[in-house]
């Protein structure tokens, strides 16, 4: 039996206005006209237009059942911001959670770059295509994923697009957002995370997690701390059982 290439799902631009515009309205905060309204004075035609709602619906408007708690606790920590540095936390963490696809270009980007701050966009290409299938489609939405990290503020595209160079890390200073973004992590990973890698998990390297983050991971309602050893901790999503 051949097997199934594994499902791409996030193949679009995803403009991080659009996605604050949708929170807003998830919020209650914003009308659908508005959103609308908003895609339409970026020219998207017809079609382009309806495939970017439900990236948006997935994100913050419509969340799959099993996110639909996660994605709403996360727009009710970051409703009312107009921080472009929260808003793509939000983002980010609605993405990886969502779209494992995303997550990975995403942890190929954050590995790759994290020793000398730059790689070659082929290089990200290889390691997709290893994991997806070397397909137009794979390409195709591989680019889309990493315009999208550039709209969002984690890199800037050079050398016509075939570089990429990684931009400071935004620090966050909110408990309750990183604590979320940590569960979408979590999420996207489906496993336990050592604590001690958390502030250089690749797939979250845009942002700068410098609180202590056991203190922070105790004190959050779904997340929860285990001791493995006298020295190895792991944080978790916390059972439900």
């Amino acid at each position: 039996m051949i097997p199934t290439a594994p499902q791409i799902g996030f193949d679009r631009f995803i403009q991080l206005d659009w996605v604050a515009a949708a929170l807003k309205v998830r919020a209650g905060l914003a009308s659908l006209d508005e959103l609308h309204e908003l895609l339409d004075a970026a020219g998207l035609g017809k079609e382009a237009k309806a495939k970017t709602r439900t990236k948006l619906n997935a994100l913050a408007l419509e969340p799959r059942p099993e996110l639909a708690d996660h994605i709403e606790r996360g727009v009710q920590i970051f409703k009312g911001t107009e921080d472009a540095d929260e808003l793509a936390v939000f983002a980010w963490g609605a993405a990886i959670a969502t779209y494992p696809y995303f997550g990975k270009v995403a942890e190929f980007t954050g590995r790759l770059t994290s020793i000398q701050g730059d790689c070659a966009v082929s290089e990200i290409h290889r390691r997709i295509s290893e994991a997806y299938g070397d397909r137009e489609v794979t390409k195709r939405a591989t680019q889309a994923v990493i315009q999208t990290q550039a709209n969002w503020g984690a890199i800037e595209r050079v050398e016509k697009g075939k570089r990429l160079v990684r931009l400071r890390a935004r620090s966050l200073k909110n408990d309750k957002m990183v604590a979320w973004l940590v569960e979408s992590a979590l999420r996207y990973q489906k496993k336990a995370i050592a604590l001690a890698t958390l502030q250089s998990l690749a797939v979250i390297y845009p942002f700068a997690l410098d609180q202590p983050l056991g203190y922070v991971m105790s004190n959050s309602t779904t997340l929860e701390v285990r001791s493995e050893g006298p020295s190895n901790q792991f944080v978790a999503l916390r059972s439900t059982c």
